[in-house]
């Protein structure tokens, strides 16, 4: 049951990590699953601190994820519907113009948006690039504690290397 528990956590970080790009999946509080599971596991015993502080910062990130765009894109004098053109850009960009879309598309995005909301090109460009870097420093957070939750796991399996991989025929 360990190995099946120790594979799921593995599974769920790798989703957190891919969900720090991918706007469908929420990344850092996949990832905390990924912790929790491991908890689980009969050799790893349950760290209530540890659970607690990561989940807290988890949501937090989780949050600010939506707030950062907004506050970047306001910032530079953008609109919703620079908001929804950088989520659309990014969508498309990852779908069909892997790996560079990851970057074009939503900056692509949320200029369309923009000029959709105004006739002035130099606005529109502008809080383009400010939803863009809303976008892209919110998902370098979601990233950043995705992969230090990756190197917790990590440590956590280490730490209990002994009973978690010594097999009792």
């Amino acid at each position: 049951m360990d190995i099946f528990l120790l594979g799921l956590g593995f599974i769920l970080m790798c989703l957190g990590i891919l969900g720090s790009f991918l706007p469908v999946l929420p990344g850092p509080p996949v990832s905390w699953l990924g912790l929790l599971v491991i908890h689980f596991t009969k050799s790893i015993p349950m760290n209530w601190w540890f659970l607690g502080i990561t989940l807290v910062i988890a949501l937090l990130v989780f949050v600010l994820d939506y707030i950062i765009p907004m506050i970047g894109t306001k910032k530079f004098g953008g609109s919703r519907a620079g908001v929804i053109g950088t989520t659309i850009g990014l969508i498309i960009g990852i779908l069909f113009f892997m790996p560079f879309g990851i970057i074009i598309g939503p900056f692509v995005g949320a200029l369309i948006g923009e000029l959709s909301n105004q006739n002035d090109s130099k606005k529109a460009f502008k809080a383009a690039f400010g939803s863009f870097l809303g976008f892209i420093t919110g998902t370098f957070l979601k990233f950043i504690v995705a992969v230090i939750y990756f190197g917790l796991f990590i440590v956590k399996i280490w730490e209990h290397k002994e009973p978690l991989f010594t097999f009792n025929w």
